[in-house]
């Protein structure tokens, strides 16, 4: 039987470019500049990797996830900057207070995005709109900054109506105008078709919704599994699952303990990169990928610090990626010489590995 969560009133809010936001807010002179946040590459002998970049930068095809060096060649004038997680978690902090505000049925997805069911909100406001407005006004008039709000009846529609005219947009697809919607919908723009995915049907000639809603279950299913019957549904404009705002925070993640301690940089990368190809076995067999990644460390006087960084997009499950963002992350931790007894990295932020993200150039040049 098939519930009807077609009366639902289900928004989502994304924030625009949030951290290159943040960034330009502390300092004015970025927003006419491409910028990058990430630690410039020039300084730490190309390391890093790119946790976002504002619109500027984003039409040199600089993208989150991106290593650091690659901005720096596709954007050589962008500013670096990165003032840290600290500041960007309490400026999250302070937008998801705002969602209290409205509604208890609050799914956080990252710092900077989070699903809302305001069906039966605090405000007992009917119109999803409305409610949509006084967010987008509330987080301006407290933090800013600007974020864009999709409004449906469902999590799916709603994320595809926030995408669909940012920055600064709200969108609204009802009921009515599902089908329609999704019909001129690309298809590498339904979530879960990522970088895998979208060459099998640009193979079966599925180039948007009005060409996946001519498969039948049974012949979807037959090409992509389970995640054949999901496809064969948002086809349709279903999508039955709840907001989660008791669900459980899930991770993965491997530490190593060392006795006698490790105290040089060649030790700690050697442990690191070790333990990075641990994390990829455990998310391969998961079948999980994350957007934040936890970088765990203690000391000989068993002193303990973690620093974590999250990203627009989901981590690519590499070896190499981990170490990457975990050597970053190391470069703020306290001097090593010290001594180490315990490193670890966490993956957290997870989903399932039929969820991918594909980086498109979606950007109205125009808006800029």
């Amino acid at each position: 039987m098939t519930m009807d969560t077609s009366n639902r009133k289900i928004i989502h809010v994304d924030m625009d470019a949030f951290y290159a936001s943040i960034e330009e807010r502390e300092d004015p002179t970025l927003k006419t500049k491409p910028l990058i946040v990430a630690r410039d590459p020039r300084t730490t002998g190309g390391r890093g990797v790119v946790a976002t970049a504002n619109y500027n930068a984003r039409q040199f095809g600089v993208h989150s996830a991106m290593s650091s060096q690659k901005a720096l060649e596709l954007c050589p004038k962008a500013v670096f900057r990165f003032s840290g997680f600290d500041l960007y978690r309490s400026v999250s902090a302070q937008i998801h207070q705002i969602f209290y505000d409205f509604t208890e049925a609050v799914e956080s997805v990252a710092l900077d995005e989070a699903y809302l069911d305001i069906t039966a909100n605090k405000h007992h406001i009917s119109d999803p709109i409305q409610v949509a407005r006084m967010i987008q006004i509330a987080i301006w008039e407290e933090t800013r900054l600007t974020c864009s709000v999709g409004v449906s009846y469902n999590k799916f529609l709603a994320k595809e109506a926030s995408d669909y005219a940012k920055p600064v947009g709200i969108t609204v697809i009802d009921q009515r105008d599902a089908i329609e919607f999704l019909k001129k919908l690309p298809i590498e723009k339904f979530r879960g078709v990522g970088k895998k995915t979208a060459p099998k049907m640009e193979a079966l000639k599925i180039a948007n919704g009005a060409d996946l809603l001519k498969w039948s279950q049974m012949d979807l299913i037959k090409h992509f599994g389970k995640f054949g019957y999901v496809l064969y549904e948002r086809a349709r404009g279903v999508d039955p699952r709840p907001v989660e705002y008791q669900r459980i925070r899930k991770s993965i993640g491997k530490e190593r303990t060392f006795g006698p301690e490790i105290s040089t940089a060649a030790e700690v990368d050697s442990q690191l990169q070790r333990i990075a190809q641990l994390v990829v076995k455990a998310m391969a067999d998961k079948k999980k990928h994350g957007k934040t990644l936890v970088l765990k460390i203690r000391y000989k006087d068993f002193s303990t610090f973690t620093k974590r960084v999250t990203l627009d997009d989901y981590i690519k499950n590499s070896s190499a990626n981990y170490f990457a963002l975990a050597s970053d992350l190391l470069a703020g931790m306290p001097d090593i010489s010290t001594g180490v007894r315990l490193l670890g990295i966490t993956i957290t932020n997870l989903d399932d590995l039929t969820y991918e993200n594909l980086s498109l150039n979606l950007f109205d040049k125009s808006k800029l």
